[in-house]
């Protein structure tokens, strides 16, 4: 009635609601969706891709069953990615809003902490059906899309920072004969 399907892992402990596919045209009546779609920012993306591959690695190593972080590992993680300038606490801060956009999707959980500890997050396990691996097929896809787009503008930079430098040598050459 609600155009909505029950999602149920037991194994994992986790259900969800999932909108039915919208029929096609001509097949049926388009009905509205219940439940929003929001794109999510690169940043955002790149942090779930990561979280899941540290979920992948920690069910290979078996033992626990929940996945712990201290924020700093977080940090860690998504360091590598993100262009770190010279402010280094103003990357830190982007890396918190990001961590905390992951919390308000329902993905990681903030622990309680006591003053003075580190802040943890439990990261969820209803995170392997949101990133399967269609979803992270076609992550790669936008990333290599990225890849190329960053290429092809340094490429270009490149050679007119070239041109750029030989045609200043030539005037420095060409000045003391004038």
């Amino acid at each position: 009635v609600l155009d909505l399907e029950l999602v149920l892992d037991e194994a994992e402990g986790y259900a969800f609601l999932r909108s039915r596919p919208q029929p096609e045209e001509g097949e049926g009546p388009r009905l509205p969706r219940l439940v929003a779609r929001r794109p999510l920012s690169f940043p955002v993306s790149l942090l779930l891709a990561l979280l899941r591959k540290k979920l992948a690695e920690f069910d290979a190593g078996g033992g626990d069953t929940r996945l712990v972080l201290a924020r700093d590992e977080v940090v860690e993680l998504l360091r590598v990615f993100l262009h770190e300038g010279s402010n280094e606490a103003r990357l830190i801060d982007q890396i918190d809003f990001y961590l905390g956009k992951v919390v308000d999707l329902g993905f990681v959980r903030r622990l309680k902490v006591q003053s003075g500890q580190t802040a943890t997050f439990e990261v969820r396990r209803i995170l392997k059906s949101f990133v399967d691996a269609q979803w992270l097929a076609e992550f790669d896809q936008r990333l290599a899309a990225y890849r190329s787009l960053l290429a092809g503008e340094g490429g270009e930079a490149g050679k007119g920072t070239n041109s750029m430098t030989s045609t200043k040598r030539a005037q420095s050459k060409a000045a003391p004969d004038e």
